[in-house]
């Protein structure tokens, strides 16, 4: 692992990130999540969303935190994408909070394909800013992209995990 974090290899920066930050040294991974987020990774730009979120080994910074969210979404995190739909819904931005929340059930995230399913349904906040078509254009990409990541092996694998 060291070998590739040495070499600048993203994925190995943020992976180290991610391992200091749960082992609670929050300065460690705030330097390799640093690193990792200056190379493109968006895992790294996510989890520092999330640190300037909670102020862990960072003073809470909403700027950061919104810039780390953007940068991550452009990078194609689902979640990133997720909470950037629910900072737009917060601050009255609805039309923002619906592209958002499209762009992440398209990539396969459940909790914004359910908050546009029930907007569609009920109406409510955003009534009236998902069109039929756009829904259910949604709909099949979202299932589109839950069919891309099946595989035997992963079946396999969690299988396992459920029987450990």
């Amino acid at each position: 692992m060291m070998k590739r974090v040495e070499a600048n290899d993203p994925v190995a920066i943020y992976e180290m990130g991610v391992f200091r930050y749960e082992e609670g040294d929050y300065e460690g991974a705030f330097e390799y999540l640093t690193k990792g987020a200056e190379l493109g990774d968006a895992g790294a730009h996510y989890l520092l969303s999330i640190m300037y979120d909670i102020g862990h080994g960072v003073e809470e910074d909403e700027n950061k935190r919104v810039h780390h969210l953007e940068e991550a979404a452009i990078g194609g995190h689902p979640d990133a994408r997720h909470n950037l739909s629910s900072f737009e819904l917060r601050n009255g931005r609805m039309d923002r909070a619906v592209k958002h929340a499209i762009i992440a059930a398209n990539l396969g995230h459940d909790i914004s394909l359910g908050f546009l399913k029930s907007a569609y349904k009920v109406g409510g906040l955003v009534g009236g800013l998902i069109s039929k078509d756009d829904f259910a254009a949604t709909l099949r990409a979202h299932q589109a992209a839950v069919d891309a990541t099946k595989s035997a092996q992963r079946e396999e694998a969690e299988a396992g995990r459920r029987v450990m």
